[in-house]
């Protein structure tokens, strides 16, 4: 998905951005993430990031390894930040959008704020290659990843498009698969923070 909004590196995001805990979402960058909004507070995230003319939401998991004494879930430390790139109203107070992931961000500290939803402070300078499309393509092992795929798709019944598959290439690709697995948060978690294309095809 095409933005309005380039992004070359980690001074060209804010660093306090709203987040979005959501258990079993991944996105990473340059993927394509569909979210049906409904509450109000991420009604109201929405409509503030709009109106910052910004358009960032991070997606991040509640983790659910630790346990909470209060309504807010822990969250994990990573998380991806994604553009509105479409959007458009149910008829029913509903916001249907489209998120397109920019870059990872590590969380730093989340911010005491009067909002209902919350925000944190966030740092991406440990993911500066999630600037660069495409980067370690060439390392994926294309080959297995495509066998191991067959067997999956075979074991559980499934079929899918090889043809566009075939034509994806590799970042696209992975990133792919990697969001639509049918995996638990952890197994997600682990996905959004392999150190490269390379390691996340791996995993």
């Amino acid at each position: 998905m095409p933005m309005n909004a380039q992004y070359k590196g980690p001074i060209d995001l804010p660093q306090t951005i709203p987040v979005f805990p959501l258990p079993g979402a991944l996105l990473l960058p340059r993927g394509q993430m569909p979210l049906n909004i409904f509450e109000p507070r991420y009604l109201a995230m929405v409509d503030d990031a709009l109106r910052d003319g910004h358009r960032l939401i991070g997606m991040i998991q509640p983790d659910v390894r630790k346990k909470s004494t209060s309504d807010k879930p822990p969250l994990y430390k990573v998380g991806c930040v994604g553009r509105i790139t479409q959007i458009a109203e149910s008829g029913d107070g509903r916001y249907l959008l489209e998120l397109t992931g920019v870059a990872r961000f590590e969380v730093m500290e989340e911010l005491a704020v009067k909002t209902d939803y919350r925000q944190c402070r966030v740092n991406y300078a440990p993911f500066a290659d999630d600037f660069i499309a495409r980067k370690g393509e060439d390392a994926v092992d294309r080959k297995t990843l495509l066998k191991t795929l067959r067997e999956f798709l075979k074991a559980n019944d499934l079929s899918t498009d090889w043809d566009g598959i075939e034509k994806a290439p590799n970042e696209a690709l992975v990133n792919a698969l990697s969001m639509m697995s049918p995996y638990g948060a952890p197994e997600k978690q682990a996905l959004l923070e392999a150190r490269d294309l390379k390691h996340r095809a791996e995993i």
